[in-house]
Order: structure tokens, then sequence, then C-alpha cells
């Protein structure tokens, strides 16, 4: 039973620990912009027809007369300018990059009177030259930077060296950004590349002035669709809904694998009562002799259920706790600071955790609780244990095998489909169908497959093994269901390793294929390609070309009137000896002619667009002009799939050169015979640039490779609690079979069983469990992943790899897990009086 509410404590913490990390980090958050938002913020309006381009390398901007504008509205206290840009990279003096690890911006603004609604200045003064700045405390305290150490500040304006002249704290948690600071001619200068800009205004409201107010005021003073207007709360509610999007994904994330971890506490909870209500029958039995009904013992098996889950619930929501204050902790170190102070529980959060627990439990034990309450007066004269009832296992293997049939069907019709929408409707059927019916034939599998891996692995141990194996087919049922709490885990990782190796050995498979580039460089944070590195790649010895790659947003218009929103890939003409594409029609480098483009091959086929059509294009920001297709480019691969190219020459003529964006990679081909000696000069050009990566195609191959390991890792860790739970199963099925056999273990041992063959004949018994498990989700797995490879196919991913060392390791590692599930209950076993044992009743 203990063992039973550890099962349901985890999964209830992990549900109550996922719900307080989030309402914190929302807390965190809410406060953070609450305090820094102004009374009214004016910011200027981005790009006609569409969202600003951050590829552009620096934000928008405003002038000075339009802060002197909005001062002049009315119910106006103050108004200040103020500059903030997150295209910077800050280093030190050994070039190491000194913003956060952790996906957090690094900004750069002017140091004003709005920062002192979040910050205080806690060491040395505020920057009052170009050679000086100010650096967040949370920031220096992680690089150990002090009071007149020089930093370079990187933007798309130039260079900024300046020794730290004070630092920073903030008043209110910091969740991760590393912030510099610099006085706002410097800001102004060195950022946004000219004095009296500014890109955004703080409007302070005179008292008695509502914010609503105030922004209705300075609309009619500087024109209701000039800049972009938000009061406090339209500011905090855009920049939570930012922030929320993700936290949201995170949360439900973490949810789902916490109801992985329920949907295995069921197989557990479902044993021990199956167990222990075999265990009981002539008590029972007496009981219902001496005048109780089917329906007193039905609730009190119940009622002992909704103890067990209310227990363990409440275990559960204060663990629940003590994981987010760990996982608050873990950002820290990872450098996203989390106050306990913004501890959130919310009330739903105990309620949710406890109504969990408890239906989980209860439901989990209503079938062993309704079978105790069908149990005769008569089996009181029986010895304990019910026998089975062969007719219902005949009609369980029948259901089984139908629900498997309608699965395999499934993952059949999935893996035939010729659109991804409908074939991940099949997919998800065959998944849900599969995994029922291999739940509900385990113990006719069990049957099969236990035989079969006792006679590879249990017989080598002679009798002591054949004993094992006849225990583990005592109660197929029983085994089926232990197994299949282990074998949902597993059958998860097996899946997910073989859609992750399988992305990775295709997109492989189509470097090797369609890049012809040597080398390719670009920031892992998305940020643009900085003029200034751009130039240092341009001037490296040994390179035959650079080719930098753009997107631009543009509106382009079909000959059939469909209007297509989105980006066109702007390239220099070089751009088709780095990157082989299929054709249809044309040719690659026609797309770089002047007046011309190219599309892919699936729109061209929806809009029977074809060479030679003239296509309209608006560029967002700039003209709209009619270029002419040149080429159709195959959809077929998934290197730029359905992309639409036009020339860096194109895009200048349309487009303004301040709405031109920067290159967001740049691909390099070194001269003949030259690939060394030019991947150490590109590597050593860029070496001032630490934002940027080079990479050669092994590199980069190894960077795809390293990021799905990490994104399957994580995985397998929240995964791990699923297989932690069904380990418990193992555990507790073990210990009920030891104390259920406790008059035949005493006669075994009384005719000669040592302790160490009892022992090892029940950690033989544990790892063919598990082992069964194991073999169960591991082909259930590699099915379901082999499945979702070939929709993956439609989108490119051809290649379908088996990552058998993970398979085999797994498998391996299964027999571990049963080894260390029967310590504990082989111990007890052995310890056993034998006397003792046999006079049990």
């Amino acid at each position: 039973m203990a063992l039973s509410a550890v099962a349901v404590l985890l999964s209830v913490a992990f549900v109550c620990g996922t719900l307080v990390f989030t309402d914190t980090m929302n807390t965190t958050f809410d406060k953070l912009f609450g305090v820094t938002s102004a009374n009214v913020t004016v910011t200027p309006k981005a790009a006609e027809g569409g969202e600003d381009n951050p590829n552009r390398g620096k934000p928008e901007v405003l002038s000075a007369s339009a802060v002197e504008q909005v001062g002049k509205a009315e119910g106006v206290k103050s108004a200040e300018g103020a500059v903030v840009s997150m295209s910077v990279t800050v280093v030190n003096a050994k070039n190491e990059n000194m913003g956060s690890t952790t996906g957090a911006p690094t900004i750069a603004g002017d140091w004003n009177d709005n920062e002192l609604k979040s910050m205080k200045i806690t060491s040395g003064q505020a920057p009052r030259g170009p050679t000086e700045m100010m650096v967040d405390a949370d920031t220096a305290k992680k690089h150990h930077l002090k009071l007149g150490d020089e930093l370079r500040t990187i933007a798309i304006t130039g260079d900024i060296r300046a020794k730290i002249s004070g630092i920073a704290t903030f008043t209110v948690t910091n969740p991760g950004a590393a912030i510099v600071y610099f006085d706002t001619a410097t800001a102004q200068e060195k950022l946004l590349g000219g004095p009296g800009l500014f890109t955004h205004v703080s409007v302070t409201a005179k008292d008695g002035v509502s914010d609503t107010q105030l922004k209705a005021n300075v609309a009619k003073a500087v024109g209701a669709d000039t800049y972009k207007l938000q009061t406090a709360k339209e500011a905090a509610d855009a920049n939570r809904k930012d922030v929320g999007s993700f936290l949201n994904v995170m949360k439900y994330v973490m949810l789902g694998f916490a109801g992985i971890a329920f949907l295995v506490g069921i197989f557990l909870i479902f044993n021990t009562f199956s167990m222990l209500v075999a265990q009981r029958t002539r008590e029972i039995g007496l009981m219902r002799a001496i005048g109780a009904d089917s329906g007193q013992v039905l609730k009190s098996v119940i009622v002992e259920a909704f103890l067990l889950g209310l227990v363990g619930s409440i275990l559960g929501v204060g663990a629940g706790v003590g994981l987010a204050v760990g996982l608050m902790q873990l950002m820290g170190q990872m450098g996203m600071h989390l106050s306990t102070d913004d501890l959130t529980i919310a009330w739903t959060t105990p309620v949710v955790g406890l109504v969990l627990g408890i239906i989980v439990t209860v439901v989990s034990a209503f079938i062993p609780a309704r079978r105790a309450g069908k149990v005769s007066p008569m089996a009181a004269l029986r010895d304990a244990g019910t026998p089975g009832d062969k007719k219902a296992g005949r009609i369980r293997a029948a259901v089984g095998l139908v629900l498997t049939g309608i699965g395999g069907a499934g993952l059949f019709l999935a893996a035939a489909a010729d659109k991804a929408a409908a074939g991940s409707l099949w997919l998800s059927l065959g998944v849900l169908f599969t995994l029922i019916g291999f739940i509900v034939i385990g113990p006719l599998l069990a049957g099969l497959v236990v035989r079969l891996l006792s006679g590879i692995v249990l017989r080598p141990f002679g009798s002591v093994g054949r004993l094992a194996e006849r225990n583990a087919l005592r109660n197929p049922r029983r085994t089926g269901a232990t197994a299949a709490a282990l074998m949902i885990g597993l059958a998860l990782v097996a899946c997910l390793s073989v859609v992750g190796s399988s992305m990775v050995a295709s997109a492989t498979d189509e470097l090797d294929k369609s890049v012809g580039a040597d080398y390719i460089v670009q920031s892992q944070t998305g940020q643009p390609i900085m003029p200034q590195a751009e130039q240092a790649l341009r001037a490296t010895k040994d390179l035959d070309h650079v080719t930098a790659y753009r997107e631009v947003e543009a509106k382009v218009t079909a000959p059939d009137g469909f209007v297509k929103e989105g980006g066109i890939s702007v390239n220099d003409p070089t751009y088709a000896q780095d990157v082989r594409r299929k054709m249809i029609a044309g040719e690659h480098a026609a797309a770089y002619g002047k007046g011309a483009m190219s599309v892919g091959s699936l729109f061209a086929d929806e809009h029977h667009v074809k060479v030679g059509d003239e296509l309209t294009v608006a560029f967002t920001g700039g003209q709209s002009t009619k270029l002419k297709v040149a080429a159709i480019t195959s959809d077929e691969g998934n290197l730029d799939k359905g992309v639409m190219y036009i020339s860096t020459a194109t895009a200048e003529q349309f487009l303004p050169a301040d709405r031109m964006p920067r290159p967001f990679m740049l691909l390099a081909k070194a001269a003949d015979g030259k690939a060394d000696a030019a991947y150490s000069a590109v590597k050593g050009a860029l070496a001032e640039y630490p934002q940027y990566q080079v990479q050669n195609q092994t590199d980069y191959k190894k960077s795809l490779k390293d990021q799905v390991g990490q994104l399957l890792n994580m995985v397998y860790g929240l995964l791990g609690l699923a297989i932690i739970v069904a380990v418990l199963g193992v555990v507790n099925t073990l210990a009920l079979s030891v104390v259920e056999r406790t008059r035949e273990i005493g006669l075994m041992r009384a005719i000669g069983l040592s302790r160490r063959q009892l022992r090892r004949m029940i950690r033989l018994e544990s790892v063919v469990i598990a082992l069964f498990g194991a073999l169960l989700g591991l082909g259930l797995g590699m099915g379901w992943g082999a499945t979702a490879q070939q929709l993956l196919a439609l989108e490119g991913l051809k290649v379908l790899e088996i990552p058998w060392p993970t398979i085999i390791g797994v498998f391996a590692g299964s027999a571990f897990v049963g080894l260390f599930a029967a310590l504990v209950p082989a111990f007890r076993a052995g310890r056993m009086n034998v006397l003792n044992a046999i006079a049990s009743e």
C-alpha cells in the first residue's frame, strides 16, 4: 500500500509542481511588466502591412520632435524618450559572450527615469559618457564582472568599447535577460545610428488622469494613426501574451507526461488491489457468510482505495510545491532567476491534485473491488486466491486481438496516406488502438513471449530458472498488467528515438545531396549578421565566394487571384551554386535575373503557374511590382521547401535601404584545393564575433544531431517518472507475490531450496517480466516511429533509421530494472522463517 501511495504521490507531485512552477513564472513576468510599463507608451508603427522585421538589425525609431509633441498633450506630467535594442552582443576582454545562456535576450539601452521603477544602482554610478556603461547585477555576478572592467558591445552601427562605471540591481525578479546601459547620447549614436532618436516614449500621467484618458489625449495630440499607443495594461498584456504562449506550451507538455505517469500508475494500483482481494478471498468469504452483502464488500475496498488516494495526493501536493521550488533553483543555476517570494500556489492547484489522485486511485481499484463483491460465502472454505475465469480470458483475448487489428490497420493507412493531415489522424487512431489492444491482449502474449524469453534467459539457470518461468506464467493477467506499465514508457522512448534518428538521417542525406557550400555562418539565437562581420568574411582569403541569405515579407498574387503572404528568400546569385535545387522547369540561376523570381512546385500546381507568367509582388514597407517566373523548384525535398527566390538586386530596387533586412545566414565556398586553409581563415575572420557559429558540413550535421539529442534527452527525462512508477509496479507485484506464496516458499525451503536460490528465483522472475514489458514496448514503439517517419517523408524527411544501439541499450537496461525491482522482495523472501511460513494461514 505504501508503494501504491508513492506512485500516486509522484504523479500528483508532477502535476502540482508543473502548475506551481508555471504560475510562479507568470507572476514573475506579470510583476516585471506591471512595474516597467509607463502609463502610456508610444512606439513607432510597424511597417505597413506587417510587423517590423527583426532581421533589419536595429529597431524602429522616433524623432525627438515626437517626444515634444507627446509632452504637450493634455494630462501629461512627463514624456521621456528612451532607447532599447535587443540586436546586440556584449563580450568581455577575452571575447566571451556575456549574454544569457537560457535564450533570454541581451538588451542595451539608455539609463533613464523609467528604469528606476525596476532597477537601483547598488555600486558605482550611472554612465556619463561614451567610455562608460552600467550592467545589471545578475550578469555581473554570473560573469564575475566588476567596476572598471571593459566590455565591448557589438551593434549593427558599430562596436562600443566602454568600462563598467556602475552595477544596477533589479528591485523585482530578473527573469534572465542580460542588460547594459549607456548614457542617452551614446545609446542614440551607437545603437540607433544618430542623435535625437528614440525607440519609444514613456508617458507619465498627471494626478487624476486615467491611463485610458491619457492615451486618448496623446492620440489627439499626435494623430491616432501616427504612432502605436498602449496603456500600461495593454503593454503588460501584450508582453504577457508573448511570454504566456511559451509558458503554456511548456505547461501542457509537462502535464502530458504527468498524464502518462498517471496511466502507468493505474496498472500499479489495479494490480495491487487485485492481489489484495485475491489474498483476502477467505476473509471476504467469511464476512459474506456472517451477513455482509456484496455492496458492503465493494464499498469497503473502494473506501480503502479512497483513503490511499487521499493520503498519496495530500503528500503529492506538498511534494509538488517542493518540486516547483527545485525547478526554480535549477532555472537559477541556468541563469533564469525566479524568487521564492513570488511562489504562487493557486487554490485550484491542490484541488486539481487531490481530485486527480483520488479519482485515478478509486477508478483503478473499482474492478478488483467489484470482483471482491462477487466473492461467495463458500469461498471461506477455499485456500486464498480466486480461480481465473477461462471464459472471460477468451473474451478478453478476442477483444484484444480485434483492437490490435484495428490499430494495425490505422497504422497501415497512416503509412499509405498521401497527405500529412489525413495520415496524422490515422496515426493517432493507430497508436491509441494498438496501445489499448496490447494492454488487453497482454495475458495472452505473456504465455507466448515469456516462454520464448525464458528459453533464452532463464533456462541456463536450471531448475531455479524453470521455477521463475512458472511463477511468471502462474497468473498471466497479473504479469500482463505489470509488464504493460513498463511497456507504455518504453514504447514512447522507442517511438521518439526512431523519429529523432530518422530526422537527423534525413537532414544529413538532404545536406549531402543539396548543399554545395563549404561553410555556414549564422547565430544560434537568430541574430542578423552585422555588416562588419559580413565584411570580415568577404575579405577572407582562400574563398571562392560568399552568399548572403535574407528573407523579406511580401504579398504574392497568382494569376488566379490567390494572394500568398509570407517570406521571400532574397539571395546573391551564387546561391544557385551553394544549394542544388531539383528543378521542375527553368533554371535556378535564372531566378536571380533582373525582374525574375522562382516559385515552388506545390504553389505552381495549385495555382496553375508556369514559367513565363508574371506575378504581382507587393513588398512589405516597399513598392509593388510584377516579376516574371523564371524557374519552378521541386518541393519533394525538405530543404527550402516552398520557398520563392529573388535576387538581392531585385529586393533593393523595390525596398528602401532602411527596410532592407540584414542576412541571417552567410554561405561560403572555398577556392579549389583550399578547403582546410579557408576553414581556418573563416574562423579567424569571425573570431571577434562570438555570437556567430562557423560550421563546415560536418560541424553542421553534428550540430543537428546534438540538438535532436538534447531534445530527446529532455523527453526521456520527463518519461523517467512514468518508468519509475512502472518499476514500483514490478516491486509491488513481486512483494505481494512473495506474501501470496508464503507457504509455498516455506515448503520449498524445507525440502532444500537455499536462500541464495530463492532470491535468484525471484530476481529472475522480475527480470523476465521486465524484459517482457520491454520487448512489447520497444516493438510497439518502433512500429509507431516507422509509421510517423512515413508521414514525415511527405514533408521531405525520407530516410528511416532505427537507432539499434539505443533500442538494444534500453532492452538490456530493462534487465537491470528487473534486477533492481526484485532486490527488496527477494531479500524479504530470503529472511522468511521456514516453520512460520509453513504454518501460515
